[in-house]
């Protein structure tokens, strides 16, 4: 299952990404919500990862647009440090749990 991550600190997002890369995930990453937009609407994306922050207007608007394009479940994350170490603690058992269900 592709996991999109959109954050708005491209840093953040580049290691959110290789910590997911790393342990196996399919995952993509975007700053904005034009490119967000974009990717979502080709429906290949069943799990959206939303940054702290992404501001409450776009985070509700985002969400409304994954909901019409097949996103099965959006995560709301507000990484804390160590990066990797929240990753593997918040986002993968969800994104194993999701996929498991098919």
């Amino acid at each position: 299952m592709r996991t999109l991550v959109l954050g708005r600190t491209p840093a953040r997002v580049t290691e959110v990404l290789a910590t997911l890369r790393a342990d196996g995930f399919d995952a993509e990453g975007v700053s904005t919500d034009e490119e967000t937009r974009k990717l979502l609407e080709t429906e290949e994306f069943g799990m959206l990862i939303i940054g702290g922050g992404v501001e409450p207007d776009s985070r509700a608007a985002i969400k409304e647009f994954a909901a019409e394009h097949q996103v099965r479940r959006v995560i709301d994350g507000a990484l804390t440090e160590p990066f990797d170490a929240y990753v593997r603690r918040e986002f993968e058992p969800l994104i194993r749990e999701v996929a498991s269900k098919g």
